[in-house]
């Protein structure tokens, strides 16, 4: 197990990964820090391309991450964490929609538990999921975060 600091133009951004690809990412002064696992090592050279699309992302370079991702979660998670990698860079979606995309169109709640669950942040998009009436929804890293990140995206929500 790896990990680093990538400091953004939002704060900082815990990494973990393992030789699968990125297990976690967080911003730091949200509800949900990363706090490293004891046999787990700083590695900056292990993150060069993570933290390098990071840069390009804040700098408004890139829209899409490419990257090995290596979440832990059920298959239901992994379901819905798959879609959220599907939301276009600058659109939002529902709770609903994200249902409907995995053909479970009555699981929102549990949609949401899952969009929650998200240990990915930012990469695997969780960000762009909103309320059905445009307005924010919950987030790790709190709700100014999530304003914060759809507005770098020139996103259409309701503050």
């Amino acid at each position: 197990m790896y990990h680093t600091i990538y400091h953004s133009p939002l704060g900082e951004i815990a990494i973990t990964a393992n030789d699968d690809g990125i297990t976690a990412l967080a911003f730091q002064q949200g509800a949900a820090p990363i706090q490293f696992a004891q046999n787990s090592t700083q590695s900056d050279k292990q993150f060069s391309e993570v933290t390098q699309q990071l840069t390009e992302y804040f700098a408004g370079q890139r829209t899409q991450f490419d990257l090995a991702l290596a979440p832990q979660g059920t298959p239901f998670q992994q379901t819905v964490w798959q879609a959220l990698t599907e939301i276009p860079f600058g659109k939002t979606v529902s709770y609903g929609w994200l249902a409907k995309s995995i053909n479970n169109e009555k699981a929102v709640r549990a949609v949401g538990t899952a969009n929650g669950a998200n240990p990915i942040a930012l990469i695997i998009p969780c960000h762009r999921v909103i309320g059905a009436n445009k307005k924010l929804t919950g987030y790790a890293g709190g709700l100014a975060l999530k304003a914060k990140l759809l507005m770098h995206e020139q996103a259409d929500f309701k503050p």
